[in-house]
């Protein structure tokens, strides 16, 4: 029966099975959606880009967040600072391109214009009274985590930031995202609600039987396995990998590389996991032949054959971290049912394509495996209009991070409609 003292979504969140999926509204309903905006995108740390993005002063680009669109930009103090994209005159969008480079920020309405630290500089017209001072940008908060930008909507951000960082840029550092650049970015619209995109990357049960360029260089034992369930074969594979994290983990701790799990994905309000990884074959990179897909390597690294150090935080990024180069991924809600990917290739600042990196060969893995995940994240957001879905359970070896993720969201959701009931 109908608690009527519950909203909707109350008793939707108040309901869920745990160890299950959510229900399909979760997923197509166009009301819960606009309350992940408001309760998830609007309230947390929000991963879009890396400071390479904007490596010199002037350099600005924008991402869309829950309706909002955000300019980020570097000043001449080489700060790194974040603004609402809307002109305080008459509410125009400011900066109209994904990126670019200004000298100042310039409203081609009526040409007020702004400096780097968004004060108003210059507007014609308003007679005696106006105060210029009172009619600057609109700052958006934006933390760097090692180079990685993080920005939030909300007036008061999660005070947890500083944790997070105390404790992952250990991990991030000997990897020096700051003095890399974007060999490329990849784009993509899935045909899915962006729980399914996160839900589909917090688990790699699917790896074996979809990725295959992917599961040449990574390992599917790291993210859980049955080994009741195993033939000899992959019994023996489980055994060598469980020697290689504990070997391999020993090593690179010796070595100054902090590599050991931390999980807080579903108990911060700021969730984070974080693991180095061992690789496959010749170790080094995320590539077909597993070796380094860059000769220069990043930081101060001397040995490609450091593993990947894998990286997740909630509510939407992934990355990973090689001796040679970075792959990051932010997930960006479009609406209901459809998430914008986007992934972002780093190497080394000095290092030029054709001479020290092949892009083809940098980028091939995890562009054929994001290709492979829109489609299954398509599967499944295709049957949450079916009368026949139900929720279904996660498998207990496989997808405990799924329902880590799953948790952390129902935990800030009912945060969220606590406060506004």
């Amino acid at each position: 029966m109908l608690d009527v003292t519950q909203t909707p979504l109350q008793q939707l969140l108040r309901d869920r099975r745990r160890g299950y999926t959510l229900p399909a509204a979760f997923y197509r309903d166009p009301e819960i959606f606009r309350a992940d905006m408001e309760g998830i995108f609007k309230r947390n740390w929000i991963y879009v880009g890396v400071e390479p993005d904007v490596a010199e002063p002037g350099d600005v680009m924008t991402v869309e967040v829950a309706g909002a669109s955000v300019l980020i930009v570097r000043d001449d103090d080489d700060e790194v600072r974040a603004f609402h994209n809307v002109c305080r005159h008459r509410g125009a969008r400011l900066v109209h391109e994904e990126k670019g480079t200004v000298g100042n920020i310039v409203c081609r309405y009526h040409s007020w214009t702004y400096d780097l630290a968004g004060s108003l500089l210059h507007a014609e017209h308003m007679g005696p009274d106006f105060k210029a001072c009172s009619h600057g940008l609109k700052p958006v908060h934006i933390r760097s985590l090692e180079g990685l930008l993080f920005i939030c909507l909300a007036d008061e951000p999660p005070a947890d930031f500083d944790e997070v960082a105390r404790r992952l840029g250990p991990y991030i550092a000997p990897h020096n995202v700051r003095n890399t650049k974007v060999a490329f970015q990849s784009d993509i619209v899935e045909p899915g609600n962006w729980k399914l995109t996160m839900e589909n990357n917090r688990e790699c049960y699917h790896c074996a039987a979809n990725h295959p360029e992917l599961t040449v260089p990574l390992f599917a034992y790291g993210f859980g396995f049955s080994p009741e369930e195993m033939d000899d074969y992959d019994r023996a594979n489980a055994e060598r990998y469980g020697c290689l994290i504990r070997d391999n983990h020993r090593d690179w701790e010796a070595a100054g590389l902090p590599s050991k799990e931390i999980d807080e994905l579903d108990t911060m309000v700021t969730g984070f996991r974080t693991e180095r990884l061992p690789l496959d074959g010749d170790g080094e990179s995320h590539t077909i032949d597993t070796k380094a897909a860059c000769k220069k390597l990043l930081g101060d690294l001397t040995n490609a054959k450091i593993g990947g150090l894998s990286l997740w935080t909630q509510p939407n990024s992934w990355h990973h971290f090689l001796g040679d180069h970075i792959v990051t991924f932010s997930v960006l809600p479009v609406d209901a049912t459809h998430s914008l990917l986007r992934t972002k290739w780093l190497v080394h600042k000095d290092a030029v394509e054709g001479v020290d990196y092949d892009l083809e060969n940098l980028t091939s893995v995890w562009l054929a495996t994001n290709d492979q995940d829109s489609t299954l994240v398509g599967y499944c957001q295709s049957s949450m209009e079916s009368p026949a879905y139900e929720p279904g359970p996660y498998s207990p070896n496989t997808e405990m991070l799924v329902e880590k993720f799953v948790n952390w969201y129902c935990g800030r959701m009912a945060d969220y409609v606590g406060r506004r009931s």
